[in-house]
């Protein structure tokens, strides 16, 4: 019998990034939105990428998400040179020192024609990310997430982006920049939205629907090496928690409790080798530590 299409689907970024911090610094470390998304989605249930990469990433990637249930048959190598990001990580945060993105100059998302199921779409370029949203209106539940530089630009694309998913991810200081007199529950009801994901990095996380307001306390009790892709852990370990226990409104807190753990053990190593070795049983360890 045929193996079922997954029911979660990321669409996103496959980056080389330079990262420099207390630990050095380390030049085309494998990350991306979809990259950290999937690694950590994929410890709970199956998950389908969407994705552009160079040949200079796709050993990479292959290598990293190697005996995980990764989907990689919307992978696209193109003829461009994998996305790149360079950052400095400062007092646990990332300040972003530039980026290279012409990758989206050759590449057009494609994802699985009518896909029903949930679909996050992950930081890239403003115009393909609703490119990518634009071809996911089927979705059960359609999430987007911001990406400060491009925020700031407040591009022509964002309130096309917003009409059309039904949930919004970003960090205080992202969803400032989109609106400086950002509220999480009259930017949810302006734009129509089922829920806002607000991140606090250290502060933790908090979501906002209809049904009133969620907030997680970040782990503070393990070493932050690199918070490199912690966002996108957290949706990715949320999303596949939530999607797997029955997605109920009252299930929310729990997931976002899963995805909060996710982030933790993202952040306890440089780029996307710390979820990329997690297991199930890691999680459930480091969710202990969450505070309930």
């Amino acid at each position: 019998m045929p193996e079922a299409s997954p029911d979660l689907l990321v669409a996103g970024s496959i980056a080389l990034d330079t990262l420099e911090g207390d630990y050095g610094r380390v030049d085309e470390e494998l990350g991306g939105s979809a990259t950290y998304f999937s690694l950590a989605a994929s410890i709970f249930m199956p998950v389908r990428l969407v994705a552009p990469v160079g040949a200079d990433g796709v050993e990479r990637l292959h290598d990293r998400v190697a005996g995980r249930p990764i989907d990689l048959t919307c992978l696209e190598q193109v003829e461009a040179p994998t996305y790149r990001w360079h950052a400095h990580g400062v007092a646990g945060r990332n300040r972003d020192l530039g980026s290279q993105d012409s990758i989206y100059d050759h590449w057009s998302p494609s994802p699985p024609p009518g896909f029903s199921g949930w679909a996050f779409v992950g930081s890239m370029r403003p115009d393909r990310q609703l490119e990518a949203a634009g071809r996911l209106t089927g979705a059960r539940l359609l999430a987007a997430d911001a990406m400060l530089s491009y925020a700031a630009l407040r591009p022509a694309s964002l309130p096309q982006l917003l009409e059309t998913v039904s949930w919004y991810f970003g960090t205080e200081e992202e969803l400032h920049a989109i609106d400086p007199a950002f509220e999480p529950q009259r930017f949810r009801r302006q734009w129509t939205l089922e829920g806002v994901v607000v991140k606090f990095g250290p502060g933790g996380v908090s979501a906002h629907t209809e049904h009133g307001s969620e907030h997680v306390e970040a782990v503070l009790t393990h070493e932050v090496i690199d918070t490199t892709g912690a966002g996108d852990a957290l949706a990715g370990g949320m999303f596949a928690r939530w999607l797997g226990t029955g997605a109920r409104p009252d299930g929310l807190r729990d997931a976002l409790r899963w995805g909060t753990a996710c982030a933790s053990i993202a952040i306890g190593a440089v780029g996307s080798r710390g979820i990329a070795g997690a297991t199930a049983d890691d999680v459930r360890a480091r969710l202990r530590d969450v505070p309930a």
